[in-house]
C-alpha cells in the first residue's frame, strides 16, 4: 500500500470516528459522562467482587483440605486401633486354642495309664 493510501484509509478512519463521536453525542448529549462513569463504577464494583469471590473460593478450599487432612487422620488412627485390637483377640484365640497334635498325645498317654 503506498503512502497517499494510508493517509487517505487514516483520513477516512478519523472521519468515522469523528462522525461517531457526533452520532453518540446526537443520542446520548449530555448523559454520555454520566453513563461512562456510571459504567466504571459498574466495572470496579465487579472487579472487587470477583476478588472477594477468588479469596472466599481460596478460603474454603482451604478449609476443605484441612478438614480432609483432619478426616484422613482420624480414619489412620482408628484403622490402626482396628488391626491392633484385630491382632490382640487373634492372639488372645491362639492361646485358648488347643493344638490337635498335643491333644491327641495326652489322649493316648491317658488311654495307656487307664489300660495299665
Amino acid at each position: 500500500m503506498s503512502k497517499g493510501n494510508k493517509e487517505k484509509s487514516n483520513q477516512n478512519q478519523l472521519e468515522a470516528n469523528s462522525k461517531i463521536d457526533a452520532i453518540k453525542q446526537l443520542i446520548f448529549g449530555e448523559n454520555m459522562a454520566e453513563y461512562s462513569q456510571e459504567f466504571d463504577t459498574l466495572k470496579k464494583e465487579l472487579e472487587k467482587r470477583r476478588h472477594e469471590l477468588t479469596d472466599y473460593i481460596d478460603d474454603t478450599r482451604k478449609e476443605l483440605m484441612t478438614a480432609i487432612d483432619n478426616l484422613s487422620t482420624d480414619v489412620n488412627i482408628r484403622i490402626s486401633d482396628l488391626e491392633e485390637s484385630l491382632n490382640d483377640k487373634a492372639t488372645s484365640l491362639d492361646e485358648k486354642k488347643v493344638d490337635k497334635s498335643q491333644l491327641g498325645n495326652l489322649l493316648i498317654k491317658l488311654g495307656e495309664s487307664i489300660k495299665s
